[in-house]
């Protein structure tokens, strides 16, 4: 590396996020930018740890352990300590398709897998990635690259999202003619609708698609395949077809109550906020979108999509917010069955937690808790949710369960209970209209690596394929099914898995 005692005289730094109670004022990013100086001194503690875990993109103990797309994280921190942010930007194109995205959304499993890691702080290698597209955009680097060539193919991606992009990208870039079909109004799936403005500007994201829409790539937007576009018409008018439709069938709660008025699925309330906001010009219309103001809200799950809600609930001005979390709490250091180089799995508040202590003075969340019944009033509407302490216990198979513990019911004041308490699988329509088999999760049935499902021509990738994952696993999973497509259409490809 460029300089081989960085990793001992600096130390890691990140830059400021706006503080919590401004950033609660308006629907802007809160990522500040670090100087350059800076960034460069940062890439300067990537050291030559002679095998950089951080890029090895594989699964441990079930989660990821290093990059799922194989950035080529060592190479492109020198490149940045050398001031080399050009040579820096090829060598992230290389891997990634869409490094604004996961600069901005990952949760960074290649910094838990960071060999400095285990000693000192993990190098800042999410950080130094979002820089470097940045500034690649800033300078006019990045430029739509439409193919010299095409191949006469014609192939059909179903779902806009990180999935459906990135195999998109990547077969245009063979030469195919793509026509991606997304059934929200704008392209970009989760990236559009799952995820805040405040976490991803849809600037971004548009920008991204007006690069491939000038490369070649078609979007079809309204268009739900299986419903109001026949699923057979694919077969007919395409040569090949991806599926990355995503995983969005969210998990319910039946408990006692649940019909009652104002409790919905965390996408519901997401996708409606940010839908206003981009229809009226970066405000939002109460009207039309599931208004927290005022209210006393539970967020019920404790993931990035219940943070979400989290962050969405103070930015209405709610009156109240508790997060509910059936887990333990985290502890504040890696436990001796978490080791390196595994996710490390310790407590940290997110921007909703860091946002909702700031105004109500505490971490939101109540962890081993669960939901015992909705409680509503003479008009059907929710007014609180009892909750119930519980503790994990093996059953008769050695499977851990949660068992409510009698005794510590609690009734707490709640207008609206947000679902977000992950996803269960795909939505079937497009399976079951093109007969394809399913897993035993309900997933499309189709081999990674491979990703062609039963039908011939039909390939599945994304959520989809594996169920819900990191917007990271997804590009992963776009260029891998690219990769398959590309091969089975011209009996060889160029293209990089």
């Amino acid at each position: 590396m460029g300089k081989p005692t960085g990793f001992k005289e600096i130390l890691r730094e990140l830059p400021k996020d706006r503080s919590p109670k401004e950033r609660l004022s308006d629907w802007n990013e809160f990522h500040e930018h670090m100087p350059e100086k800076k960034l460069q001194e940062q890439g300067a503690r990537c050291m030559d740890c002679g095998i950089p875990f951080c890029h090895s993109g594989t699964l441990l103990a079930g989660m990821a352990q290093g990059c799922p797309i194989n950035n080529l994280i060592p190479e492109w921190n020198d490149l940045v300590y050398r001031g080399l942010w050009r040579e820096a930007l090829d060598r992230l194109h290389k891997t990634n398709n869409f490094p604004e995205f996961t600069g901005r959304v990952c949760p960074a499993p290649c910094e838990g897998s960071c060999v400095l890691g285990i000693s000192e702080p993990a190098v800042t290698i999410k950080n130094i990635e979002a820089s470097i597209i940045d500034k690649g955009f800033d300078e006019g680097w990045v430029k739509a690259q439409a193919p010299k060539k095409r191949t006469g193919k014609k192939v059909a991606v179903v779902g806009s999202g990180p999935a459906g992009l990135s195999a998109a990208a990547q077969l245009n870039r063979a030469g195919h003619s793509v026509t991606v079909f997304e059934r929200a109004d704008r392209i970009g799936g989760l990236l559009m609708y799952g995820i805040p403005n405040p976490k991803l500007d849809k600037k971004i994201v548009q920008r991204r698609v007006d690069l491939l829409t000038e490369e070649g790539v078609q979007f079809v937007t309204n268009t739900e395949v299986g419903k109001n576009y026949p699923a057979d018409k694919l077969l007919k008018e395409f040569d090949a077809t991806a599926l990355c439709g995503g995983a969005t069938k969210p998990r319910d709660l039946p408990a006692e109550g649940r019909n009652l008025k104002g409790i919905h699925f965390a996408m519901e309330f997401l996708h409606a906020n940010t839908k206003s906001l981009l229809d009226n010009g970066g405000r939002t219309t109460s009207g039309e979108l599931i208004s927290a103001k005022g209210l006393d809200v539970i967020v019920i799950g404790g993931g990035d999509t219940g943070t979400d809600c989290v962050g969405t609930s103070m930015r209405h001005g709610c009156k109240s917010l508790i997060q509910l979390e059936i887990l333990p709490k985290p502890p504040f250091e890696r436990a001796s069955d978490n080791p390196w180089p595994q996710w490390p799995k310790v407590y940290k508040m997110d921007y909703g937690q860091e946002e909702a202590a700031a105004v109500f003075g505490e971490d939101p969340r109540q962890y081993l808790v669960t939901v015992k019944r909705f409680v509503g009033d003479d008009m059907g509407r929710l007014k609180a949710i009892e909750i119930v302490r519980i503790e994990w216990q093996k059953d008769e198979q050695g499977r851990f369960i949660p068992k409510q513990i009698p005794g510590t019911e609690k009734l707490l004041p709640a207008q609206l209970a947000l679902l977000a308490m992950g996803f269960l699988g795909p939505e079937e329509a497009v399976l079951k209209a093109l007969n394809v088999e399913q897993d035993e999760r309900s997933n499309a049935k189709a081999e990674h690596g491979k990703f062609e499902t039963n039908i011939e021509g039909i390939f599945a990738a994304g959520d989809m394929r594996r169920g819900q994952s990191l917007v990271v696993w997804a590009i992963n999973e776009g260029r891998g099914c690219a990769r398959a497509i590309d091969q089975y259409l011209m009996g060889q490809s160029d293209l990089p898995s």
